[in-house]
């Protein structure tokens, strides 16, 4: 398939509503890129959605209208006051020097997700405290490697590692915090929602 390339790069965007919808096309939102309170809709898959180095969004609300999935170049990029609408899963947002040089660039403060379904999504090398997270059916362990040992030491329904230290799959030391969707989490462990809920509310480092 030959896609459309649209470039966005060296220059400031205030005020507009831009439309990432055609999954037709490649959007490069590269660098030396400021959006300034716009309104951006996405509608495509994270492989037609590209960040580059130095790519900022200030105050800005993300309406992610198909699940964007897997999308780790959040961490290219700077998000200062950003609202987040819609379903994301499997993405990573922050300070994360060791994904890619890349990455180095990337940070995370002030920003609102009560709007949105957050499902395996980390964030990275950035306090939490200054980011508002979606509430239950939500839930967010926070500092999850410094609570380690804590979180790992009960019995979570359905055989649930919420963090792993050691070994091939283990979370980033940069992880701060990591949202999960219960009912999805759920349906994976064949398990009920209810029975996380009765783990999540033992410990005071998971929001909920």
């Amino acid at each position: 398939m030959l896609y459309n390339k649209v470039f966005y790069e060296d220059r400031e965007i205030e005020n507009e509503r831009l439309e990432l919808t055609d999954k037709g096309s490649l959007y490069f939102l590269g660098s030396n890129v400021t959006f300034r309170k716009c309104a951006l809709v996405l509608k495509v898959s994270g492989r037609n959605l590209l960040f580059d180095e130095g790519t900022r969004f200030i105050d800005c609300t993300f309406e992610v209208k198909q699940e964007l999935k897997n999308h780790q170049q959040w961490v290219f990029a700077s998000l200062t006051g950003c609202r987040f609408k819609g379903r994301l899963s499997g993405c990573d947002f922050g300070h994360w020097p060791d994904y890619s040089e890349k990455a180095g660039h990337g940070s995370i403060e002030d920003c609102d997700f009560t709007e949105a379904r957050l499902d395996g999504c980390r964030i990275m090398g950035c306090d939490p405290a200054a980011i508002r997270f979606p509430k239950w059916p939500c839930f967010t362990i926070l500092d999850p490697i410094g609570r380690a040992r804590e979180l790992n030491s009960v019995l979570w329904p359905g055989g649930f590692r919420p963090i792993i230290v050691e070994g091939q799959y283990r979370d980033p030391p940069r992880t701060t915090a990591v949202t999960f969707y219960a009912p999805a989490l759920a349906r994976r462990r064949k398990t009920t929602e209810e029975a996380f809920r009765s783990v999540i509310e033992k410990f005071d480092c998971i929001a909920y």
